[in-house]
């Protein structure tokens, strides 16, 4: 009922002066230097994951279903337990979202696209590269910092769930914690060797690096 209410409230219009616009453009640039730092912690994370693994960072993609008509991914890890497809978010404050809205809101007031919509998009343009068979191993994660605090559906903290909510530094806790639940149902191996560099392979080869187009895409997300 809180959330209800929290999300119907209507945002009242303000006009915008030359100084807080220039103030806006400058919280901008913070918000995504902060973002990219966000990205390079995680990499890091990642990067000390055993050799059974691959991982992939800042991954574009064609997703002709997308407004740019990409995906662009934050990390993909590929485990013989399932594919980890990572959305990070560097916001501070308190987290409002629930499965049921398409928008989610950072201390009731700012509002940002559900990240599990987001990452259901990056999720089924990877299916796409990778075939029907590998369909049912996916896990979506959207990680914030421990700038925020969380008022989400409760089922997003049970690592029970294909869908997680963490913080930054739970990450790699939570890829094992999530594989040793899996291994519960499966104690084969859901990806073999060969099927985890097939996939990797494959992430790689379609992964857009020309820079125009990545700076295209920053251009028009800076204005969303």
């Amino acid at each position: 009922m809180f959330l209800s209410k929290l999300f119907s409230k209507k945002k009242k219009s303000v006009q915008t002066s030359p100084v807080k616009t220039t103030f806006n453009r400058a919280k901008e640039h913070l918000s995504v230097r902060k973002g990219e730092l966000g990205e390079y912690k995680i990499s890091i994370q990642l990067s000390q994951l055993s050799k059974e693994y691959r991982v992939l960072n800042d991954i574009l993609l064609p997703n002709p279903k997308a407004k740019s008509g990409y995906s662009q991914i934050d990390h993909v890890v590929l485990s013989p337990y399932g594919i980890f497809v990572i959305e990070t978010k560097n916001f501070q404050g308190t987290i409002y979202g629930s499965p049921q809205y398409k928008q989610w809101l950072v201390n009731g007031k700012f509002k940002f696209m559900n990240p599990f919509v987001q990452n259901y998009g990056h999720i089924a343009c990877i299916k796409k590269l990778v075939g029907p068979k590998l369909k049912d191993v996916f896990i979506s994660i959207v990680s914030f910092t421990k700038r925020c605090t969380f008022k989400t559906d409760l089922s997003y903290r049970k690592i029970q769930s294909s869908e997680l909510i963490i913080y930054d530094v739970e990450l790699t806790e939570t890829i094992k914690r999530k594989e040793a639940v899996i291994k519960l149902k499966n104690p084969m191996p859901l990806m073999s060797k060969d099927e985890i560099e097939e996939c990797y392979s494959l992430i790689a080869q379609a992964n857009i690096i020309e820079e125009k187009i990545r700076l295209h895409i920053d251009t028009l997300k800076s204005k969303d």
